[in-house]
């Protein structure tokens, strides 16, 4: 029978509760409610502050940054469209590759003349119209310059029904598989420039986040569905504008190369020129982030001065926003709770170049999910197997190499894998079952506890309970060393006794006797009316169990001894008589059956078997042979070097086979100093009686009376008695010296 954690694992409710809380956990894990997402963001970010990414040694993409600085000199913004044309003609000149900006402009001018004019009183107006009429107006230079370079201008998505034109894109779609555009994050309208301002710009993109519930910006889309449209992002536009590209390549499943076995499953690639894409089905990209460094941003007022060299500009990206506080274009990102806009649209175009960003393939959540169950199952199935140490470290190991198997996959491939969910679900399974374990185990001990605790010593109960792999319940066949004491003359001390007297004496005398017996390592089996069942080797093994319960056996007598010295002298004191209490003990070696022997309702920790009776016959011959302690020859095989003395071969009642019989001499008032001279003559005698040599066995028994040990006198009465019968009535021919026992 194994330990008890791995019966309580045999158990229903055990995998019960393993099968329903794993289900439970895949369920949730399945349903991904935003809890799970956002413990699953927690580790994605923590990965990006372990391991932010490099700057690429080529700088793409420049900032152009209308910063506090430019705004101290140049005045707040919005800017007057002829300082904006300035920049971007100043831009043009040294050879930007694109000019993306940030910012939509949807209104006119405000510092333009002709605006000024229209807010003047009719009279003035019509008296400065002379002076402005050849002046060109700002948004009109603005456009102008727009239209002499690569500028990408941005347009702000929204939800409401209506709003304007539809997408006004400056770039064609070619498609590949699916429709796209059931996948892509949708909006209803969108606000757009001034019309001269659109015509006039050579890309279109659009400028929305799509931040999660905490604001922090993690996932950017590529493209957008603008009513029934496709609308590229800014920095998509920006990277097609550079390139000189016209045409965005759109491969979605079911084309060409893509494996999605007859299901939409989205988009999977853009082409932007000569960059490919690999995205989520919605287009969108996870952006693995980079600290924002200083020479990232070069102020816009130092452009405007003319203090940039061309090296900084030519046939770079150059994103023009702000990253002045009061204009409120600051961002969250796993990296830093504020950075400018314009600078994750900086770092979607250096991931879309380099490739160095974040991808979340489509089979993560399975694989998650099936690493949650198997490793929940696995580690299930061990826990009942191992100590609460090992199981503990068995779990810490699987979380361990969870999380760090989904560290190698981020930091060396870019894969997104979420190790935090699974993990604290095998510590909420390693916790539940260790507890479910540990409470079942405490119940296991207690019930050890209350079962041996009035029969085996406390010493004994604590191995079992530190052990009980070797308590078998339910009954197994091993060796036992067996022992029966029964108290001589019970009637008789019964009789001149009442109810409580009888009750106090059986409790005074088996006490001790029952401390003697699991002192020595013993278990007791029963009581049964003034005798005492018990046995070794069991529950737990003993080697020396022979041994040990010859050693019983005597000390239960000597005990007796003092119990007697301290009844008759209170017997004495009390002025009456007192009968001396003596004991017949029996002890056999054999195999039995022994374990929790019963019925359902109600069992015992108890042995049976042949040997059994055995032992029970060796206690009352003590009674025919007149000494207190007989054994049997398989326990004398066993007992080492202690002193025992052959008495007799018999065949016990319901026994064919003959046993020899023997008993301890330390029983006996004989100094060990004499215990060769005893063994001797008993030999003699032994040998000259199986030979029916009568007359050279009453010399014999005359040798051994001589020797003068009168605890063996009743043992020597025995003999003497059989030898004058046989010498009256000789046995048959075929006699083998065996005493044949007619009494149980």
């Amino acid at each position: 029978m194994g330990p008890p954690r791995r019966r309580a694992a045999t158990g229903l409710l055990y995998p019960i509760f393993v099968v329903a809380f794993l289900c439970a956990a895949v369920g949730v894990g399945a349903a991904d409610p935003y809890f799970l997402k956002a413990l699953r963001f927690i580790g994605f970010d923590q990965w990006q502050r372990l391991s932010p990414l490099e700057a690429p040694e080529a700088d793409a993409v420049r900032i152009v940054d209308v910063d506090e600085a430019s705004l101290a000199r140049f005045g707040q913004w919005p800017w007057p469209r002829s300082t904006l044309a300035d920049m971007v003609e100043t831009l043009r000149r040294n050879g930007a590759a694109a000019i993306a900006f940030d910012v939509v402009f949807a209104e006119p001018d405000r510092t333009s003349l002709e605006q000024v004019l229209a807010g003047l009183p009719p009279e003035q107006a019509a008296a400065l119209a002379p002076v402005v009429a050849g002046w060109t107006p700002k948004d009109q230079r603005f456009a102008a310059a727009i239209g002499a370079a690569p500028v990408v201008l941005a347009e702000t998505l929204t939800h409401v029904e209506g709003s304007g034109a539809p997408f006004p894109g400056k770039a064609a779609f070619a498609v590949a598989g699916d429709d796209p555009l059931p996948f892509l994050r949708g909006f209803s309208g969108h606000t757009g420039n001034l019309p001269e301002f659109t015509a006039a710009a050579t890309g279109l993109g659009a400028i929305n986040w799509i931040p999660d519930r905490d604001q922090v910006v993690r996932r950017v889309p590529l493209l957008f569905r603008a009513g029934d449209v496709i609308a590229p992002s800014l920095a998509a536009e920006a990277l097609r504008v550079a390139q000189g590209a016209s045409t965005y390549v759109i491969k979605a499943s079911n084309a060409s190369g893509e494996e999605a076995y007859g299901q939409a499953s989205g988009v999977n690639h853009v082409r932007i020129g000569a960059v490919d894409v690999r995205t989520d089905a919605d287009a969108g990209i996870w952006l693995r982030y980079r600290l924002v460094r200083p020479v990232d941003l070069v102020p816009a007022w130092q452009v405007l001065a003319g203090e940039v060299p061309r090296s900084e500009i030519e046939g770079r990206i150059i994103l023009i926003g702000t990253s002045a506080a009061g204009l409120v274009d600051l961002r969250a990102t796993p990296l830093e709770e504020t950075v400018p806009g314009v600078a994750i649209h900086q770092q979607i175009i250096e991931h879309l170049l380099t490739g160095q960003g974040l991808t979340r393939p489509d089979y993560a959540a399975a694989l998650e999910l099936t690493a949650l169950a198997v490793l929940g199952a696995g580690l299930a199935a061990l826990f009942p197997l191992v100590s609460a140490q090992m199981a503990a470290f068995s779990g810490l190991v699987a979380i361990s190499a969870l999380n760090l198997a989904a560290w190698l996959l981020f930091s060396r491939s870019g894969v997104l894998l979420d190790p935090l969910y699974p993990s604290l679900c095998v510590f909420l399974l390693g916790t539940s079952a260790s507890f479910y374990l540990y409470r079942r185990t405490e119940v296991q001990r207690q019930e050890i506890r209350r079962a041996f605790g009035q029969y085996v010593s406390p010493a004994v109960v604590q191995q079992l309970i530190a052990q009980p792999e070797r308590l078998s319940l339910g009954g197994e066949v091993r060796p036992l060393t067996l022992l029966f004491s029964d108290v001589r003359g019970f009637t008789k001390i019964s009789e001149g006794l009442t109810a409580a007297e009888l009750t106090r004496f059986i409790n005074e005398l088996f006490t001790p006797l029952s401390d003697v017996v699991m002192g020595h390592a013993g278990t007791i089996d029963k009581y049964i009316g003034d005798a005492i069942m018990a046995f070794w080797n069991a529950p737990l093994d003993d080697e020396n169990h022979a041994r040990h319960a010859l050693q019983a056996g005597e000390a239960m007598l000597h005990k007796v001894a003092e119990l007697n010295r301290r009844w008759g002298e209170e017997a004495k004191r009390a002025g009456r008589d007192f009968r001396p209490v003596s004991l017949g003990i029996g002890i056999n070696t054999g195999e039995c059956c022994v374990g929790n022997l019963g019925s359902v309702q109600r069992f015992d920790y108890s042995a049976i078997g042949d040997e059994v009776n055995v032992a029970s016959r060796f206690e009352s011959l003590t009674k025919q042979y007149g000494v207190p302690l007989l054994t049997g020859e398989a326990t004398q095989s066993q007992a080492g070097d202690l002193p025992l003395l052959e008495i007799d071969l018999v065949r016990v009642k319901g026994r064919e086979r003959p046993s020899r019989i023997f008993t301890l001499l330390s029983v006996f008032d004989i100094p060990p100093s004499r215990y060769g001279a005893v063994r001797a003559a008993h030999k003699e005698l032994l040998d000259r009686y199986r030979a029916a040599d009568w007359a050279g066995a009453e010399a014999a028994l005359a040798t051994c009376r001589g020797l003068g040990f009168h605890g063996l006198d009743a043992l020597h009465d025995v003999y003497a008695e059989r030898i004058a019968d046989f010498k009256e009535t000789p046995p048959p021919a075929d006699w083998d010296g065996v005493f044949r026992a007619t009494e149980k």
